[in-house]
Formats: C-alpha cells, sequence, structure tokens
C-alpha cells in the first residue's frame, strides 16, 4: 500500500504517448550518413551501449522490487500484513526482466495497530480464517525471503540488494522495522537506507507519477480489482521498472569507465 495510491482517484481514460526522441538530421544528409547513424544507435535515438552484467549495471547493487501492505502508515506501531518481492535479472541480450516472486501474507504482530480505514482499503481482514490458515510469523517468513534473495544476489555477483519500490521509502521504513522487531538484521540482503524509486522514474519517463496511470501510459495492463495486493503491485512494479530501463539505455558510457577505474584503484 503506498501513499500515492492512497490519495489519488482511479485513472480515467485519456491520451498518453510514448516520450519522443528528437534526432538532428537535416535534410542535405546523404544515405550513407544517415545508414551510420542507424547503424551505431538503438532505434530510439541512443547510443548503442555495450552488454552490461547486472553487477556493473548498479555498482554491484541487485534490484529488488518490494510491496508491502499495511494496518497503517506508521512503521513502528502499524501492522505489517503482507510483503512481496521480486528480484529484477537480465536476460542473455542484457535486457531485464523480473525473476522469480517471493511472497507472504502476515500474522500482525504482538500488540500492533490495526486502523480500519486502512483495512478498508486494501481489502485485507486478518481475522479471515482462509487467510489465517496460510499467514506466517514475520521471522520465519522474512527470513524465508531473505535466503531466496541472497540466493539471486550471489548468483549475479552482486554484494547488497537495494530496494526498488514505488514510493519506496515507505516500504523500506516497514521492512526495517520488521526486521528489527524480528532480530532479522543479520539476514538483511538490503541497504538501509538507498532506494530506487519508479515514482522518480515513472516522472521522469511519462510525467505520471501513481502506479496505474504509468503502467497504462508504459502500454502495461494494470487491473484496479486486483490492485493493493503486495504480489500484484509488485508485479506491475518490476514490470514498470524494466521497461523503463529498457527504454531509456544510460546516457554515456561513464559508468563502465568509472568501474574501470575503481577496479584498477581498489574502489567500490
Amino acid at each position: 500500500m503506498t501513499q500515492s495510491n492512497m490519495t489519488d482517484d482511479e485513472y480515467q481514460d485519456g491520451n498518453s504517448s510514448e516520450p519522443r526522441v528528437c534526432t538532428n538530421t537535416s535534410s542535405n544528409e546523404s544515405s550513407s550518413d544517415v545508414t551510420a547513424v542507424d547503424q551505431n544507435t538503438n532505434g530510439n535515438g541512443f547510443a548503442q551501449q555495450p552488454v552490461l552484467k547486472m553487477v556493473d549495471r548498479f555498482r554491484k547493487f541487485l534490484p529488488v522490487v518490494v510491496d508491502v501492505e499495511t494496518a497503517g502508515f506508521d512503521a513502528k506501531t502499524d501492522a505489517l500484513l503482507e510483503l512481496a518481492c521480486i528480484p529484477i535479472i537480465m536476460d542473455e541480450q542484457g535486457k531485464f526482466i523480473p525473476g522469480e516472486a517471493l511472497n507472504a501474507h502476515l500474522n500482525p504482530f504482538e500488540g500492533a495497530n490495526l486502523e480500519q480505514r486502512a483495512l478498508d482499503f486494501t481489502g485485507i481482514d486478518p481475522n479471515n480464517p482462509m487467510r489465517k490458515a496460510i499467514a506466517e510469523e514475520e521471522q520465519p517468513a522474512l527470513r524465508r525471503i531473505f535466503k531466496e534473495l541472497k540466493a539471486v544476489r550471489k548468483e549475479n555477483d552482486c554484494l547488497k540488494c537495494i530496494l526498488v519500490g514505488h514510493n519506496a521509502h515507505f516500504d523500506l521504513s516497514f521492512l526495517n522495522a520488521a526486521i528489527e522487531r524480528t532480530n532479522s538484521k543479520n539476514h538483511n540482503p538490503f541497504h538501509q537506507f538507498s532506494v530506487l524509486d519508479t515514482v522518480t522514474l515513472s516522472a521522469l519517463a511519462f510525467g505520471q507519477t501513481v502506479l496505474a496511470r504509468a503502467c497504462k501510459a508504459a502500454g502495461i495492463e494494470f487491473s484496479g480489482t486486483e490492485a493493493h495486493s503486495a504480489l500484484y503491485d509488485t508485479q506491475k512494479t518490476a514490470e514498470l521498472f524494466c521497461h523503463i530501463l529498457n527504454s531509456y539505455p544510460m546516457l554515456t558510457n561513464a559508468l563502465l569507465e568509472d568501474n574501470t577505474a575503481n577496479e584498477k584503484s581498489g574502489v567500490e
């Protein structure tokens, strides 16, 4: 449950367009000049980039999309009810794709506050017998998910996971609070405060900040009836994150040059 989704009305159909990339070509260019430009761009007007491994793309961070559903806005006092995580990986062509989803329905911790307005918004009933049958306690659920994420991180030679979210600091605050409650700091694969926020990326790419509207602008199907489930929102945020990164490559080769310099100097 993110604050942008809490405060925005259902989006309405409207005209949206992909961002345009202008190329400075004049009428007197020869066909050979145009061909040379086409061969050195990726079709969107950006210079072709060498295929990077994940370890090189985000300074040894593995992006993991996270969404939480909660019983309020206070991470210290309000219950964490659902948690979903999807690591972002690369295919053989260097394209970003969502990895395997990991999720848990959680029992409220002892003494947790349950705001009725928040429960009404998400549609979660902590006392539903069917939910109780599958819900887990926080500590084993967190450690199960963290163990799986660490395996993916190691497969990609990354040192840490970095949380990707829509209003990411909201999700991180509840995750960090749960880690503290369950004494799971040594199991935590995430950076303690760094995040990648799809609100910012969506504003840059589409001029949108609401998840549903950003997905619509990206051509990603979004169901209002399935929204506010941690797993569904995480899946859509992961699709959006991959779409934006695959559509907007790095502007320069500075990262490759920076990595080479750091390897020589021993800087992480």
